[in-house]
C-alpha cells in the first residue's frame, strides 16, 4: 500500500474509532468511507449472541434463580484480566456476594447475587456485551 493510501486508511480507522467512542450505546454496525476507501465492521447484538450460545430452555428452569444484568454493558467475570473469576460453577454464594462486574459508560458496577445458593452455571463468557435483564449466572437457591 502506498503512503497516500495508508494515510487514507488510517483516517478511516480513526473516524470509526471516534464514532464508536461518541456513541452512548454499543454499536452493532459501523461503516466509514473516505473517498474510495472504507471500513465496515459488524457485530451480533448481545441478544443474538445469547440466543446462539444458550438453549431456549436454559433460563426457564424453575428450580434455578438468575442473576440478571441491571443495565446494558460489558460483563466481566474477574476483577482484572488474568485474575480468578468471582464465581465458578459449583461455588456457594451468599446473598450479596459479588459474582461479576458490569462496565457501562466506563464505570465498573459490581454485580451481586440476589439469592444464596450454589452457582449452577455462568451463562455469559468474560468480556461479553450484555443486554438489560439478560441472565448472567444461574444459581440453585439454598434450601431453608
Amino acid at each position: 500500500m502506498s503512503e497516500p493510501e495508508s494515510e487514507i486508511v488510517d483516517g478511516v480507522v480513526k473516524g470509526a474509532e471516534r464514532l464508536m467512542r461518541a456513541s452512548d450505546r454499543p454499536l452493532r454496525r459501523v461503516v466509514v468511507r473516505s473517498g474510495e476507501a472504507s471500513v465496515e465492521l459488524e457485530w451480533p447484538s448481545a441478544a443474538q449472541a445469547a440466543d446462539e450460545a444458550e438453549p431456549a430452555d436454559a433460563v426457564s428452569d424453575p428450580s434455578r434463580a438468575f442473576v440478571r444484568a441491571p443495565m446494558v454493558g460489558t460483563f466481566y467475570r474477574a476483577p482484572e484480566p488474568g485474575a480468578d473469576p468471582f464465581v465458578r460453577s459449583g461455588d456457594l454464594v451468599e446473598l450479596g456476594s459479588q459474582i461479576g462486574i458490569l462496565e457501562a459508560m466506563k464505570i465498573m458496577n459490581p454485580i451481586e447475587a440476589d439469592v444464596a445458593g450454589r452457582v449452577s452455571e455462568v451463562l455469559v463468557p468474560d468480556g461479553t456485551q450484555v443486554e438489560y435483564d439478560q441472565p448472567l449466572v444461574a444459581i440453585e437457591p439454598a434450601s431453608i
